[in-house]
């Protein structure tokens, strides 16, 4: 660690306020999102909320328009674990500074690589720095006054940005097959929009269409509610006694969210083998969140909350479930009750039906789809062995364990 030298953060960087928006003026559509600590990942970076995201109508000053590359730290932990985490913004022109966030900068004179900044931040030896120092009994928070405060290890420049090319090597090659999934998800989507929203399925020239309690809908074919044509096994009720550090990963909708995470609760007893969960098993969470997911995460336990979902006929694939309930959500969130927790009752999955095709075009679909529902869970488990390594190194590199001042930066990490 020669040439290294003990920095508070004031010592290096400036972070600028956000703006306060005005909430009459959101929208869910628009040309600007306000972004909120919800656009962070935990462990950082910059996360698309889709269907979340808020856009805003109303005038605010030029200056709070964010800049591909700006460096932008959540002072508010709306989610568990947010508190801290530093995101880069990913496109000009679009996203909006505020004022739960803070844009931060290098202080003049300083030779400062932000992006070496940005994995500082979101290692523990910050954040739990920051924690530290955080007010309020629900909702933590910080200010630019506390983080200054942080004290770190700072290297040589050089130093700074070989160690933030590592990381970031690792950061790209999670960020392609990201996109290769979305891809991939999209590809399949509109398969089945097509077969069984629009019933322009293989064959479809020579099938009439005829009369059912959802429409038309093409003959041969019938329609069947979700109770009739999978299971659904609610996770095991662990109690707070069972949640340990050694064991099999309980899974439980945050997990669902961010996958298996540092500070995820383990199991070392035995369950029976209907709460076990392994890649490809469908998981639908009709608490809080309502929705469906494709667990690709490794071995896990289910935690209640969570519907483990198979389907009762051997015909039936999993991708054709999965979509089917994809599709359908929307009708299962319009009969879900609770004012701060909405849930979804067990007797929706009797009321809310499907199109159910003859076997063959299930066989069809299965042929095409599943295929591409393997290769996701095969990028999302690179994803995760690449976190790995990625989280492993952080603590190192920052530290000056691992010395890679006299290796060459790596042009590729092979997956």
């Amino acid at each position: 660690m020669a040439n290294w030298e003990l920095k508070s953060l004031a010592e290096l960087i400036s972070i600028k306020h956000g703006y306060a928006f005005k909430g009459e003026y959101f929208k869910n559509s628009g040309k600007y999102i306000v972004l909120t600590p919800g656009n962070f990942n935990e462990e950082g970076g910059f996360r698309r909320r889709k269907e979340k995201d808020k856009y805003y109508s109303g005038d605010f000053p030029v200056g709070y328009i964010l800049t591909m590359g700006d460096l932008i730290v959540a002072m508010t932990e709306q989610g568990e674990g947010l508190l801290g985490s530093t995101a880069i913004v990913p496109e000009n022109d679009k996203f909006l500074h505020n004022q739960r966030l803070g844009l931060i900068s290098s202080n003049q004179g300083i030779s400062l690589d932000l992006k070496y900044i940005y994995y500082v931040f979101n290692s523990n030896v910050v954040r739990q720095q920051i924690r530290a120092t955080a007010s309020g009994a629900k909702v933590r928070h910080t200010s630019p006054f506390r983080i200054g405060e942080v004290k770190i290890n700072l290297p040589p420049f050089y130093l700074q940005h070989r160690i933030a090319s590592i990381l970031s090597a690792y950061d790209d090659l999670i960020e392609n097959n990201t996109r290769r999934i979305a891809i991939l998800e999209e590809m399949a989507r509109r398969i089945y929009e097509e077969w069984f929203v629009h019933f322009r399925f293989p064959g479809h020239e020579n099938v009439r269409m005829v009369e059912s309690e959802l429409g038309l809908i093409p003959e041969g074919w019938a329609i069947r509610s979700f109770d009739n044509i999978a299971s659904f096994v609610n996770g095991y009720a662990f109690k707070p006694d069972d949640w340990g550090t050694e064991g099999i990963p309980i899974i439980k909708i945050k997990e669902l969210k961010a996958g298996i995470q540092t500070d995820t609760p383990r199991y070392a007893g035995t369950l029976t083998e209907k709460y076990r969960v392994k890649n490809g098993t469908l998981l639908f969470s009709w608490s809080a969140d309502l929705d469906v997911y494709i667990w690709a995460e490794g071995e896990g336990w289910l935690n209640q909350h969570l519907f483990l979902v198979t389907a009762k006929e051997a015909s039936i694939p999993p991708s054709f479930l999965f979509h089917a309930l994809s599709t359908s959500m929307p009708l299962f969130r319009s009969r879900s009750n609770g004012a701060t927790m909405k849930h979804i009752k067990r007797s929706a999955l009797s009321e809310v039906k499907t199109v159910f095709p003859t076997e063959y075009i299930l066989v069809t679909f299965a042929e095409t789809v599943q295929p591409i529902h393997d290769l996701i869970i095969r990028l999302n488990r690179k994803n995760r062995n690449l976190r790995t390594t990625r989280d492993l190194l952080l603590p190192k590199l920052i530290s000056g364990e691992l010395d890679v001042s006299q290796r060459p930066e790596p042009d590729k990490i092979a997956e």
